[in-house]
């Protein structure tokens, strides 16, 4: 194991390209073996390739990707389903304004719309608050020099996947409460309060 730095990431095609063929010209000394292979691989890849995972063309990261999005959906899931429970017990607070609102003409759809459009944007609150959060957590570690010569930053990347996620978990964990308000009944609702 060898590490080989680089002055910069357009670098890193050149120094591969350039050890696959420094590579290239070794013979094994083995007579069982005719093939020397080694690859300048990034740091997380190369651990991947020598694990049960590497055993892929591209070194295991396409499966290591596919286990962190399942357990990333499934992480995401459960405040998924929590913010579910919330927002029905806030619809059946307010069951009295849903009834007063129908009375007066609201159609289901424009009731569910609200709803989810309601869900959408303390969602995406909720998600600005987290983001702004990391960052400040990530400057802490980075000026108390906590993790010696790393420096963290936020991917823009991965923030726009996490703010799309983050509206899409909202969307889904409003439909369903914003179903169930609309098929509340005007006397029931009147009569909740």
């Amino acid at each position: 194991m060898a590490v080989i730095l680089a002055k910069s990431k357009d670098d890193l095609p050149k120094i591969k390209s350039e050890y696959a063929a420094v590579v290239s010209k070794i013979k094994p000394d083995d007579k069982y073996f005719d093939v020397f292979i080694s690859v300048a691989d990034p740091y997380v890849a190369s651990l991947i390739r020598n694990s049960p995972l590497g055993d892929t063309e591209d070194g295991g990261i396409s499966k290591l990707i596919f286990i962190a999005s399942i357990f990333v959906l499934l992480f995401m899931l459960l405040p998924t389903l929590n913010l579910i429970n919330i927002n029905i017990s806030r619809i059946m607070e307010r069951s009295s304004e849903i009834g007063v609102r129908k009375a007066f003409g609201a159609s289901g759809m424009t009731l569910v719309g609200q709803f989810i459009v309601e869900n959408i944007i303390l969602t995406f609150f909720g998600c600005v608050i987290g983001i702004a959060l990391g960052f400040i957590i990530l400057q802490v570690i980075n000026n108390s020099d906590l993790i010696e010569n790393m420096h963290l930053t936020i991917n823009l990347t991965v923030l726009v996947f996490s703010l799309v996620a983050c509206l899409v978990f909202g969307l889904l964990s409003g439909v369903y409460p914003a179903w169930r308000m609309s098929r509340l009944q005007v006397v029931t609702a009147l009569k909740a309060q």
